[in-house]
């Protein structure tokens, strides 16, 4: 048998792969690093951060066999997410550089409170004979059962944050319930007091919230709004004047201007990736009424707040490619049509603050693009649109058969429609479908089949599409109640046409009944642009027009104050 011969080590780890010695007598020092970090602001923990530091370079130059190599730190940083601390990735990069060949660090917990990324970089580093010293567990990355036992206190570690992150969200939501306010630093309109959580108006930056709010009740959108808030100068809350639709739409949306607050917007899915998601029903939400002065009435953004529902009616429903099915808020809505650009007319409120409040029809190409985009097109009185319809109405007294079975023929045609009871009811199959999903998915999560992380996805996804087929749902039941309340009065409005009589007030079912759509503008008999006149396109492609249909109403009005009857 061959005779083997022992070679003694001479070398410990870290220090001895890969470098070279100019003198084989001399031993080579170790570049020793340390890295320190606190999770809060407050001076208990600054303290304790000064402390550190001061303990490891003390602790670093007293032994003669080390080299400082740098002290690492994060100041104010939690320690469940290492991509945010600047601290510990530059002192990774200078491991990686082979510029460190050992860290200190107090515990576990202050070098990461995430298992994975506890085993992650201490691997990562031991690849390169880089070890890591845990004081607290007395535990180096280097030996043969540092990492078993890493292993073991990094979850531990993880399993703290996640019941303290419990106990700070039960905390947060006794304050909730008590009406104080959390995470909140003021708004556009407020000034914040955080000594005792209250609120007080500011005067200048209410005046821009009011001037908002008047705006969308005139019928712009929040794109005009945008514009015509930096066109005059008007600054935000931060102070810059810059303005966006969806910063506008959230200043149109918070409760807090007419007096209250909604606590728990947003929710924290886990206290490791910190991902926030909109609150939709999935944790608990608190509301206080009257916790502080309005900038504007209850009734000014209850308003605001239902045109801003039934606008986005449109983007709820399923598209078919026409808008017009779901934004019938006003009988004239969608039905008016520019002549001159082929844009829909929008309606909008002219003195919307004062007795003289009057209603009217303009060119939305004009409205939101500016004037010079259609430069013929005028705003047009509600009530002259409504005279011009009775007008014309009784216009068409000689030819009430015709009429009587235009308007029949399509009404009808409405009600016997079963589409919209169609799609209810395979509504009402997928959101049966999506709920025994979710069942099934909380029964996989208590046997243990899926992990909490893909529970917890899974049932937001599921959320999101049930919050949107109930919505579906409601705007189709309330098409079909419609539809049965137009059926009620049917036979009064056959009775009131087989007896020939001329409506004397405009009536919303007859017109829409019998009227396809209104052009609004055109050109007279000399090319001159009329933008009063109005044409009114009946369902059976008949059509009867106005021309200038602002003077014809100032003549009916006449008529009307002496005391003539207007046919």
């Amino acid at each position: 048998m061959q005779e083997v011969q022992v070679l003694e080590a001479t070398r410990t780890a870290p220090n001895s792969r890969g470098r070279t010695r100019s003198n084989p007598i001399t031993v080579e020092r170790i570049r020793v690093a340390a890295y320190v970090r606190v999770s809060t602001d407050d001076d208990d923990q600054l303290g304790s951060f000064e402390s550190q530091k001061l303990y490891y370079e003390e602790k670093i130059n007293e032994n003669p066999e080390w080299v400082h190599a740098g002290i690492f730190a994060d100041e104010a940083i939690t320690g469940t997410q290492t991509d945010k601390r600047t601290g510990f990735q530059e002192m990774i990069n200078r491991c990686l550089n082979g510029e460190i060949d050992l860290i200190l660090t107090k515990s576990i917990s202050r070098f990461a409170r995430n298992t994975l990324d506890t085993l992650q970089y201490s691997r990562m580093l031991r690849d390169k004979n880089i070890g890591i010293i845990f004081e607290k567990e007395n535990i180096s990355t280097l030996d043969m059962q540092g990492e078993m036992l890493l292993t073991i206190m990094s979850s531990l570690a993880q399993q703290e944050v996640e019941s303290l992150s419990k106990n700070v969200t039960m905390g947060l939501k006794m304050k909730m319930k008590r009406g104080e306010l959390i995470g909140f630093n003021g708004c556009l309109g407020y000034d914040y007091h955080p000594e005792d959580k209250s609120l007080t108006i500011n005067e200048d930056e209410a005046e821009t919230v009011r001037m908002i709010y008047d705006l969308y009740l005139q019928g712009y959108g929040t794109t005009t709004i945008a514009r015509r808030l930096t066109e005059l100068g008007r600054k935000n809350k931060k102070g810059e004047v810059s303005w966006h639709t969806h910063g506008v739409m959230g200043i149109i949306k918070n409760e807090k201007y007419k007096g209250d607050v909604l606590l728990g917007k947003t929710f924290t899915t886990d206290p490791i990736s910190k991902r926030r998601l909109a609150n939709m029903g999935e944790q608990d939400q608190f509301y206080i009424r009257d916790h502080h002065e309005p900038i504007v009435s209850r009734e000014v953004w209850d308003e605001a707040e239902r045109i801003r529902l039934k606008r986005s009616e449109n983007k709820v429903m399923e598209s078919s490619g026409n808008r017009e099915r779901y934004t019938r808020q006003y009988a004239f809505s969608s039905m008016c049509e520019c002549s001159y650009c082929g844009h829909k007319l929008t309606r909008r409120t002219r003195h919307s603050s004062s007795i003289y409040e009057k209603p009217v029809w303009q060119c939305m190409n004009a409205t939101k693009n500016g004037i010079k985009n259609c430069p013929y097109c005028k705003a047009i009185d509600e009530a002259i649109l409504e005279g011009a319809f009775l007008e014309a109405f009784g216009l068409l007294a000689g030819n009430f058969d015709d009429v009587l079975d235009i308007v029949m023929t399509s009404v009808e045609e409405a009600l016997n429609n079963a589409e919209d009871v169609r799609k209810k009811q395979q509504l009402d199959k997928d959101i049966s479908s999506l709920e025994s999903k979710k069942s099934r998915m909380t029964d996989m999560y208590i046997d243990g089949t899926i992990s909490k992380e893909v529970y917890d996805q899974k049932v937001i996804e599921f959320n999101r599409k049930l919050h949107t087929l109930f919505e579906r749902r409601h705007f189709l039941e309330e098409s079909i109640n419609k539809k049965k309340d137009v059926g009620k009065r049917m036979s009064a409005l056959r009775e009131t046409l087989s007896s020939e009589q001329v409506l004397d007030e405009f009536d919303r079912v007859v017109f829409e009944s019998i009227i396809e759509k209104v052009l609004v503008g055109g050109f007279d008999e000399e090319g001159n642009p009329d933008p009063y006149k109005l044409t009114f396109v009946l369902k059976g492609n008949q059509s009867g027009t106005i021309p200038n249909a602002k003077e014809h109403y100032k003549a009916m009005q006449k008529e009307l104050k002496k005391g003539n009857k207007v046919s």
